[in-house]
């Protein structure tokens, strides 16, 4: 059995961490942009491009995990418990901000041009006040996914200086 992760796996784990620490930060920032600001477009174009590539990550991410052998779970059998939903719900969340976030910039049926390297294209408006509606439900879901993450971290803190066990080791491949 394997002691640590796949570097595939560690290495997505951590970028994907950072970005949606960066991500949840320009949210928060963008939101207080006004017009006249010389980011109104740029940090909206950088936000969405990032969050498509992360999408796309993710589902990497999924399949890579899917296929690859896990190292062995620490803890208690509820914790091991906990570890799952802890996980199922924030790939939930995740797929659920991603939705949302294409729902807000796609309600006026342009696509999203990513980076300017290619375009995905739009829906449109598939209810009314769609852009209004995802977009309360993108902020929420963002604070959700970040509480969610601090939990997931403070679970690894807690396995690495209480239990004393290898779980953050794994993700940091030390052993």
């Amino acid at each position: 059995m394997t002691h640590t992760w796949p570097r595939t796996i560690l290495a997505i784990h951590w970028i994907s961490a950072f970005a949606l620490i960066g991500m949840f930060a320009s949210g928060l920032w963008m939101v207080d942009l006004t017009y006249y600001s010389d980011w109104y477009k740029t940090a909206p174009h950088w936000h969405k491009s990032v969050g498509l590539l992360l999408l796309a990550v993710t589902f990497f991410r999924v399949l890579t995990r899917i296929f690859s052998k896990r190292p062995p779970m620490h803890g208690s059998a509820i914790e091991r418990r906990l570890s799952k939903l802890g996980h199922c719900a924030l790939y939930a969340l995740l797929l659920l901000l991603f939705t949302s976030g294409y729902l807000i910039s796609t309600a006026d049926g342009r696509a999203i041009d990513v980076f300017n390297w290619f375009s995905v294209p739009a829906l449109g408006e598939l209810i009314e006040n769609q852009e209004d509606i995802a977009g309360d439900i993108h902020f929420y879901l963002a604070w959700t996914l970040i509480i969610v993450a601090v939990g997931h971290a403070m679970a690894a803190l807690k396995h690495h200086f209480i239990n004393k066990d290898d779980t953050l080791k794994q993700m940091l491949s030390l052993r």
